[in-house]
C-alpha cells in the first residue's frame, strides 16, 4: 500500500521581493533551482545577469522561472526613468549574488559601477548578499581574501564558499554553496532578535459603524501598514497579535489574527489582551464617531435631507497609555495639514511613547502601496522618507524596539 505524504512548503518569503544577480561562473546553473525554491516560499523574483552570465545560462531560462523579464543592460529604454538600477533597488527587499566571481567581487570593492549588477551594489540601499564561486586558487589569493573583508567592512554579507569537487577538476573551497543553503541564508536575513521575548499587540485597518441593518461609517484604510508593521514585529522575533479591521490583506505568517468590526469591539479585545503584553502600536484608523441610534431596519430613501446623531467613539490608544499596565505605546497620525505640529499634539495629549505620523487624502497613504512617516518621542524624531510600506515597516519597527529598549533600560538605572 502507499502513503501519500503532503509535505507542504512554508511560505517563508511571502511576500518578499527579492532581487538576484547572476554573474558568469559555471554555478549560474545552480542559480535556476534557487529561483524555483524562493518562488515556492512566496517571493518575488526578479533576476539581472551580467553578459558574461549569459553565456552560461539563458536569460530565458529565468524569466520561465520568475515569471518575470530578466535585465542585463545598465540604461533600460522601457523604464519609466531609464534608469533601470535605480528602480530596481527601489523595488527589492535584498539583492542576492549567485554566483559571485572574484572579478565581480574585485569590481563592487572597488566601487566600479561598469555594468547593471555593480551599479545595482552601489546603488543599493537594502542588505546585499554574495555567494562567491571561483576556482581554489582564485579563492586562496590575498587580493580575493583583501576583497571579501573590505566589503564585509561594508555590509554585505558573504555566504560561503562551500568546499569540494570543482568544475577546473581541482579540489578544495570555492564553490557556491547549495540552493538550499542560500535560502536559508535570505530567510535568515529577514529575521533580527531585536524583539525577542517581546509580547506586540498591533491594530489595523478601519472600523465600520453601522447606520442600519446594510449602512455604515467608514473610511478609505485598507489596512496594509498595519498588517506590515505585524509582519516586520514578527521578523524582529515579537510574539505578536494583530487586531484588525475589515480588511482584504493575508494574514502575515506565525502572527495572531483577531478580526472585529466596530471601534467597540477593537476596544474590548484590546483590553482584553493587554495583559503581558510589552508594545501597543495602534495603527488601525478607528472612527471617531458611531451613531448615537442603530436603525433596525434599512432606512428608506424617503426624505431628500436625513440627520444622523453622532457620537464619538472611545479612544482606544488614550485608554491603553492611561491603563495600569503601562506598556509601550505607539500612536498613529493620519492627517490632512500640519502633520508635524498635530502629531506633537497628539503625542502630548493622549501620553504615549512614539506616534508615526503621515500626510492622507487625495491619494496619499490610504489603498496607496508607499507611504512617508514622521516618527516622534519625547526626546527626538526621525523622518522616513517615502518607500514601499513593507520597507517602511521595518525601519518603524528598528525605531520602535531602539526606543523600547531605552526605556526599559532606563528604568532599571
Amino acid at each position: 500500500m502507499k502513503i501519500k505524504v503532503n509535505l507542504a512548503i512554508m511560505k517563508t518569503l511571502a511576500h518578499k521581493r527579492i532581487l538576484l544577480g547572476i554573474t558568469g561562473g559555471i554555478s549560474a546553473y545552480k542559480s535556476a533551482d534557487l529561483v524555483r525554491r524562493m518562488k515556492e516560499r512566496g517571493a518575488d523574483v526578479r533576476v539581472v545577469m551580467t553578459q558574461a552570465a549569459c553565456e552560461f545560462v539563458t536569460p530565458l531560462t529565468f524569466q520561465a522561472l520568475s515569471g518575470r523579464t530578466v535585465h542585463t543592460e545598465l540604461l533600460n529604454h522601457n523604464s519609466e526613468s531609464g534608469m533601470g538600477h535605480i528602480d530596481l533597488v527601489r523595488w527589492c527587499d535584498i539583492l542576492v549574488v549567485a554566483p559571485a566571481t572574484a572579478n565581480f567581487i574585485a569590481q563592487v570593492t572597488h566601487g566600479m559601477a561598469n555594468d547593471l549588477l555593480t551599479a545595482l551594489c552601489l546603488a543599493a540601499d537594502v542588505p546585499v548578499m554574495i555567494a562567491p564561486a571561483m576556482n581554489q586558487q582564485m579563492w586562496a589569493n590575498p587580493a580575493t581574501q583583501n576583497n571579501i573583508k573590505t566589503i564585509g567592512g561594508r555590509g554585505i554579507s558573504v555566504v560561503g564558499p562551500a568546499e569540494g569537487d570543482q568544475a577546473c577538476g581541482e579540489t578544495g573551497p570555492g564553490r557556491m554553496l547549495e540552493p538550499v543553503d542560500i535560502l536559508i541564508a535570505v530567510e535568515s536575513s529577514f529575521r533580527t532578535t531585536r524583539l525577542t521575548g517581546a509580547k506586540v499587540l498591533v491594530t489595523a485597518g478601519p472600523t465600520r459603524e453601522p447606520i442600519d441593518p446594510v449602512r455604515y461609517i467608514s473610511n478609505h484604510s485598507s489596512g496594509k501598514m498595519g498588517y506590515e508593521v505585524a509582519r516586520a514585529a514578527m521578523e524582529a522575533g515579537a510574539d505578536v497579535t494583530l487586531i484588525s479591521g475589515p480588511a482584504s490583506i493575508e494574514t502575515p505568517d506565525r502572527v495572531k489574527l483577531v478580526a472585529v468590526n466596530t471601534a467597540e469591539e477593537m476596544r474590548l479585545v484590546v483590553l482584553e489582551a493587554l495583559s503581558g503584553t510589552d508594545i501597543f502600536i495602534s495603527a488601525a484608523a478607528v472612527a471617531d464617531y458611531r451613531c448615537s441610534n442603530t436603525a433596525e431596519h434599512k432606512i428608506k430613501k424617503d426624505s431628500d435631507i436625513v440627520s444622523l446623531e453622532l457620537k464619538k467613539t472611545p479612544d482606544i490608544l488614550a485608554e491603553v497609555a492611561d491603563s495600569k499596565n503601562k506598556l509601550f505605546t505607539v500612536g498613529f497620525a493620519a492627517e490632512t495639514q500640519d502633520v508635524r505640529e498635530n502629531a506633537l499634539a497628539k503625542l502630548a495629549d493622549k501620553g504615549i511613547d512614539m506616534i508615526a505620523a503621515n500626510l492622507v487624502g487625495n491619494g496619499i497613504a490610504f489603498n496607496a502601496e508607499e507611504n512617508a512617516l514622521e516618527v516622534l518621542w519625547k526626546n527626538g524624531d526621525i523622518t522616513l522618507e517615502q518607500s514601499p510600506k513593507h520597507k517602511l515597516a521595518r525601519k518603524l519597527i528598528q525605531i520602535i524596539a531602539d526606543q523600547y529598549h531605552e526605556k526599559n533600560t532606563n528604568k532599571i538605572h
